[in-house]
């Protein structure tokens, strides 16, 4: 963000209910890996007046990490506190493969350099020097070849194996680990050397539960080697384009799988006809392929079937009165397709469902009435369909809803009176509606909301004075509503804001004054206040929780960054159309914000 003030534009594509991101392996150094470990890591401070002190295995694994250099082995060392040293270095980025050698014959269990920058075949004599103790192994990303997965052959007992990205381990060196009969979790994302032949080496591998083949592009004719992997019960070949009606006959006899995803592949109705037999498949997720609802009738033999995902099908109302046979069904997406409001009267004998998507579709008021009797929905994607007032007081008895999409709607301030009774709703997008500052004060009631969506150019100042009784909010996105220095006097009546986005151009240091006391905020976007100087930073160098900060299109400086430096937890700085150089933010990246990997400009 920070590029346009209007997001709404291209859709990105929605699979499993969440919006695809790019893979840190496409960006700065990324991995999903450092967010984790960012808010996982032990705060080591012991001043009076903490609230809390770290404990003593806390204490000696930082001190031992301090001292490193004082040490080449810690082979003696219990396994735990060896296996705690090894997460703390990889955690802080110190580990080298000269630091590696300490750790071997650790009896280490758990390996995980996902996306680890440097790791080779050299590293691999440590890793497997760990024996019959390894557990799980994470190299994806690595230059590891069929040489260093060999390595790993003596390794029996690992359960958990993930070579996701690499591109130097081709089909000879697969078979490295159809030895590995412990395995119950594999994957090999976008790996376009796991080819069919090379799918030979898995049919040993008799204990598997979990494969993961997404984007691997010479997988066809192989899942032929799955059929004796009786135990497997989840298999992920999305964006494997190259599968066909063909591939499914082989899994027809996988009676043990309950997840199966394999959104934009070549599967039309007579591929799905092929897993009638999957009694206890519960997800299903064929988003972007060739089907229509004439596969409905093959879905309706699986029981056991609660997920199933049909966005981008390109779906029409032709045959819609087969959803009524999937009584079970607790989630359904269908958003980007064809389907008018004809559909929707076939959806209302679906009393289980939880989740329904119809976002992006020819969807009128006059269908709403027959979500009445889904008295337990708790999310509702209306999103881009020409939804009015009139047709929200459809969704007054949905008293579990917790979620409801209406961007991009005809909704406007009188229909938000028929929301007043969904006291559970946590989640609302109002973006790019008719709502104006007026229509906000019928939210007042919902004490339960979390996070909510302004982005409208009508949202003013007034707006946020109205909502200030909202006070659990944890997101609050103003991204395209016109605040100014005098509005933000109402955000200190939301302690709990973890991300908040004002991003009209109205701002000025003065206005940032108010922000700067909401310590609990980890995502900060102020792009587009073109008036924002280096004092910006300076008022929000108190922000030590910040993992995402974007400032783009504004006055700051080189001189600026100094005041970042507090910032240890950030991860992504975003700076464009500033007169700000990438070689000073890789100065501050290497001597005091270690964790960022990922900076515009770059």
């Amino acid at each position: 963000m920070g590029g346009v003030c209007s997001r709404k534009r291209d859709q990105q594509v929605d699979e499993d209910g969440v919006q695809i991101q790019v893979s840190g392996r496409y960006g700065k150094s990324g991995s999903s890996k450092w967010l984790r470990t960012s808010f996982s890591r032990p705060v080591i401070d012991c001043q009076l007046g903490r609230e809390s002190c770290p404990s003593l295995m806390e204490l000696c694994i930082h001190k031992i990490c301090e001292d490193i250099d004082r040490y080449t082995k810690f082979s003696m060392l219990p396994r735990d506190i060896s296996q705690q040293i090894f997460d703390k270095f990889v955690d802080s980025h110190c580990l080298t493969s000269a630091s590696l050698e300490a750790f071997r014959d650790c009896a280490i269990q758990d390996v995980n350099l996902g996306e680890y920058p440097e790791v080779n075949d050299s590293w691999m004599d440590i890793i497997s020097s760990q024996g019959l103790s390894l557990l799980s192994v994470d190299l994806s990303g690595s230059s590891v070849t069929d040489d260093g997965l060999s390595l790993l052959k003596d390794c029996s007992n690992i359960q958990a194996l993930s070579f996701n990205y690499c591109d130097q381990i081709s089909e000879a060196g697969l078979k490295n680990i159809s030895g590995l009969s412990n395995l119950t979790s594999l994957s090999f994302k976008k790996s376009n050397t796991v080819t069919a032949e090379g799918m030979r080496a898995f049919s040993s591998l008799v204990n598997l539960a979990k494969l993961d083949l997404e984007r691997c592009s010479s997988i066809h004719g192989g899942l032929i080697h799955l059929k004796g992997l009786t135990k497997l019960e989840s298999l992920n070949i999305r964006y494997c384009k190259c599968i066909t009606d063909s591939d499914l006959k082989a899994l027809s006899g996988l009676t043990s799988l309950k997840e199966l995803q394999m959104s934009c592949s070549n599967i039309t109705d007579i591929g799905i006809s092929y897993l009638k037999g999957l009694c206890k498949l519960m997800l299903l997720d064929v988003e972007g392929c060739h089907v229509t609802t004439s596969c409905l009738d093959s879905l309706s033999a699986l029981v056991a079937l609660s997920y199933l995902n049909l966005n981008r099908c390109g779906l029409s109302d032709v045959g819609c009165e087969k959803f009524s046979g999937l009584k079970n069904l607790k989630v359904l997406n269908m958003g980007f397709n064809n389907i008018t409001d004809a559909c929707l009267v076939h959806l209302k004998g679906l009393k289980n469902l939880k989740v329904l998507n119809m976002g992006f579709n020819n969807i009128t008021d006059a269908c709403l009435v027959h979500l009445k009797g889904l008295t337990n929905l708790e999310s509702l994607n209306l999103d881009s369909c020409s939804i009015e007032d009139e047709g929200l007081a459809n969704l007054t008895g949905l008293s579990l809803l917790k979620c409801l999409e209406l961007s991009d709607t005809k909704v406007g301030s009188n229909g938000l009176c028929h929301l007043s009774g969904l006291t559970k709703l946590e989640s609302l997008n109002l973006s790019f509606t008719l709502v104006t500052d007026s229509g906000l004060k019928k939210l007042c009631g919902l004490t339960s909301l979390k996070s909510l969506n302004l982005d409208a150019r009508q949202i003013t100042d007034a707006g946020l004075a109205a909502i200030t009784s909202l006070t659990g909010l944890t997101h609050l996105d103003l991204f395209g509503a016109r605040i100014s220095d005098a509005g933000t006097n109402c955000l200190r009546h939301f302690k709990n804001l973890q991300t908040l986005e004002i991003c009209g151009g109205g701002l000025t240091n003065a206005g940032v004054k108010n922000i700067k006391g909401l310590a609990s905020l980890t995502l900060l976007n102020l792009s587009q206040n073109c008036n924002l100087t280096d004092k910006t930073l300076e008022m929000i160098s108190g922000l030590t929780a910040l993992v995402s900060l974007n400032v783009s299109n504004s006055r700051i400086t080189n001189n600026g960054l100094q005041h970042l430096k507090p910032l240890k937890n950030l991860l992504s700085l975003s700076l464009e159309s500033c007169k700000v150089t990438a070689s000073e933010i890789r100065k501050l990246q290497s001597t005091a914000l270690p964790n960022l990997v990922s900076f515009r400009p770059e």
